[in-house]
């Protein structure tokens, strides 16, 4: 259920803390872009280093790639964003205003008409500024920033900014399966910007025209070898929980829901509650022409349930698609098929094709397509297929802010009370992990210890010194900021090395010597 917050109550501590802050703001800003000031940047880093860790550092068939964001334009041929990577758009004729049409339709609870890749307005469709129904019909805009390389401005030398990281995996991948000394099952993990020239961005940083993507192709043998190897393909029929370690057997459904459990067990472990997740499986008419299956993993939001990340079957298309388009050979050779292959005569290798063909019809796909496919699979040869979770980072740090945003009355001994406005981060996730506070600074020797503690905790971990103002004004800052906990060392510090952590929750307090305080401290961020 979605939480109840006011947006524009949490951009105020945003900027107010230097979470975010508008892009170009001295200038009067650039709507669709925004700025990380100093705990934002802190946070996102905290985002993707967890990602990193979870998807490629714990793993042992998982590598990383870091490729550039201008890249060849052929590649955005291949990939079919040159032509189709569009939204539909309207103008309205009285104001000049320009919508996109799917928006506009979902906000009045309309449906946009589909005719193939054409698309139509209801006729009650108006307009969401002004009122009026005179509308342009819907018109296809390309999302992709163009840009130049070189010093002639012409076709020529046109080049995109990249509207997705994934595409330059799958144009890496021949050097990526030389160097990486990985095999079918792999995948490759890699973060970065992506920009796409939304038409209306909103709800706060969610939409944007820059972003940041975390995403993993994870490239899986197609289930025809995997039956070859293994004399069968597990479904989740037979393993509904998924439970124990990959297997060989495993086909592409069961790949693409074991890949859909990793990454929901990975937002709860950073503090997204399961009851604000949502799984969204997309339908025929949803899906991709060339994917088998997607879920959406959403979060209720306080504008919506809206999607943090998609998991996408996406079969052999993208690679095929760039084997096609480039010329060069993208399939891999599979030592455990070319030996399943060689203990096969020759009517088993004709009812092998039968079956793959009467499967790859059923589906739409040519026999020819089909027969070929056979062959090379009799070589030890495929083009492996892909599961694919891609996730918008700024979209999970501002799911993150939802989440920890929190405002509570509190009441003190003396029974009088205050608004305390907290932001109940992950241990993990929070930008600063302890504040250090000397209880106060006319005291030399104290001080001094303050500032020695300090040192030695924020080698471990981010630590803010904060000496200004009153303890509970410190504490307070540090609770909008989502600090977790706060140490002040006071004069019993000086006599048994002992000070004051103070837990942002539950504001209890607690005496711990410096070794107790790291042992506490290691155990709780991980």
């Amino acid at each position: 259920m979605s939480k109840t917050i006011d947006m524009e109550v949490l951009a105020s501590l945003c900027k107010r803390r230097g979470f975010i802050f508008q892009s170009s703001e001295l200038y009067g800003g650039i709507n669709g872009f925004w700025d990380y000031g100093p705990l934002g940047c802190e946070l996102k880093r905290n985002v993707k280093d967890a990602w990193w860790k979870t998807m490629v550092r714990a793993r042992e068939d998982v590598v990383g790639l870091e490729a550039s964001i201008i890249m060849h334009p052929a590649i955005w041929k291949a990939s079919g964003h040159a032509d189709g990577f569009a939204d539909p758009m309207v103008d309205c004729k009285e104001c000049r205003k320009r919508f996109r049409a799917d928006q506009l339709c979902e906000e009045q609870g309309l449906a946009l008409i589909k005719n193939g890749s054409a698309f139509a307005l209801p006729a009650d469709a108006a307009c969401p500024a002004c009122g009026s129904k005179n509308l342009t019909e819907p018109r296809s805009f390309n999302l992709m920033f163009k840009t130049f390389v070189g010093p002639v401005e012409d076709e020529s030398n046109l080049a995109w900014l990249r509207p997705e990281t994934a595409q330059a995996i799958f144009a890496q991948f021949n050097n990526i399966l030389a160097t990486a000394r990985q095999k079918v099952p792999f995948g490759v993990a890699q973060m970065g910007k992506s920009f796409r020239n939304e038409i209306n961005p909103r709800n706060y940083t969610f939409r944007s025209r820059e972003f940041e993507q975390m995403e993993l192709e994870y490239f899986i043998r197609p289930d025809e070898a995997v039956k070859l190897i293994c004399g069968r393909v597990a479904t989740l029929a037979d393993n509904p929980d998924l439970a124990g370690e990959p297997q060989a057997d495993w086909g592409w459904e069961v790949w693409h829901r074991y890949w859909v459990e990793q990454r929901l067990a990975w937002y709860r472990a950073i503090g997204l509650p399961a009851a604000d997740l949502n799984q969204h499986w997309q339908t025929g008419d949803e899906l991709a022409h060339y994917a088998r299956a997607c879920v959406d993993i959403e979060y209720a939001f306080p504008f919506g349930v809206q999607e943090l990340e998609g998991i996408a079957a996406r079969s052999d298309f993208d690679l095929s698609q760039h084997q096609k388009h480039s010329g060069k050979q993208l399939d891999v050779f599979d030592e455990a098929l070319k030996q399943a292959v060689d203990r096969l005569d020759a009517d088993a290798k004709d009812h092998c094709t039968q079956r793959i063909v009467a499967a790859w019809t059923g589906r739409g796909k040519s026999g020819e397509e089909a027969r070929a496919f056979a062959v090379k699979l009799y070589e030890g040869k495929y083009v492996p297929h892909v599961i694919e979770p891609s996730a918008g980072t700024d979209r999970l740090a501002l799911a993150l802010l939802c989440n920890a945003y929190d405002e509570e009355t509190i009441t003190d001994e003396k029974g009088k009370t205050d608004q305390r406005t907290v932001m109940r981060f992950h241990p993990a996730i929070a930008p600063i992990k302890l504040g250090v506070f000397p209880l106060v600074k006319n005291k030399p020797p104290l001080y001094a210890k303050a500032r020695e503690i300090f040192a030695k905790l924020q080698r471990r971990w981010p630590c803010f010194w904060d000496e200004s103002g009153a303890i509970g004004r410190r504490y307070r800052r540090m609770d909008e900021a989502g600090t977790p906990w706060c140490v002040t060392v006071d004069f019993q510090t000086l006599d048994d090395g002992t000070m004051t952590l103070r837990d942002r929750d539950s504001m209890k307090q607690v005496r711990l010597g410096i070794s107790e305080l790291i042992e506490k401290m290691d155990a709780e961020i991980g």
